[in-house]
């Protein structure tokens, strides 16, 4: 189970705006390690391929990585040799309208939206959405104990989603 957050220790929306903001500068700079660092031992990350999809086992999923499937899509894309990613992808979001919806013993939910610009081989793709992280404190700073990725057009056709959202 990841660290708790409590009352004294809660984060609020400055620093958590601040970290969401931190988290789309890691992304856009390819610091995937750096990125990988903020999510805790036993987080996941989720972009569900269905609107309202209720949990990642109902239906096949867009992504969906525990922290080991993490780690390898961190691995895959710093080694350099993934098809999909050569010439690399270059991106940039923005993170917007941070709101906290709850906060339950141990942690923070939070919403925001996004937009992301990918571009390679001479095309532009735009995905926009939701996040909803949920975060924990470890030693005095906020991890990321799930991540997931409301994408507006989830149920669309992508063709390969290799550079996280």
């Amino acid at each position: 189970m990841s660290a708790a957050v409590n009352a004294a220790t809660a984060p609020d929306l400055r620093e958590i705006e601040a970290f969401l903001t931190h988290e789309a500068a890691l992304l856009d700079e390819a610091r995937y390690e750096d990125w990988l660092s903020l999510f805790a031992a036993d987080a996941w990350y989720w972009v569900p391929s269905q609107p309202g999809q209720r949990d990642p086992f109902e239906t096949v999923s867009l992504m969906y990585d525990d922290r080991r499937l993490l780690e390898t899509r961190v691995r895959r894309l710093m080694q350099g040799l993934l098809h999909a990613q050569n010439p690399r992808s270059a991106a940039t979001r923005q993170v917007t309208n941070a709101a906290i919806l709850e906060t339950p013993p141990g942690a923070a939910v939070v919403r925001s939206k996004f937009a992301m610009v990918e571009y390679r081989r001479n095309a532009q793709r735009i995905f926009a959405g939701s996040y909803i992280h949920r975060l924990v404190r470890a030693g005095g700073a906020l991890k990321i104990a799930s991540k997931r990725v409301n994408l507006v057009n989830c149920d669309a056709e992508h063709g390969g989603l290799v550079v996280p959202f």
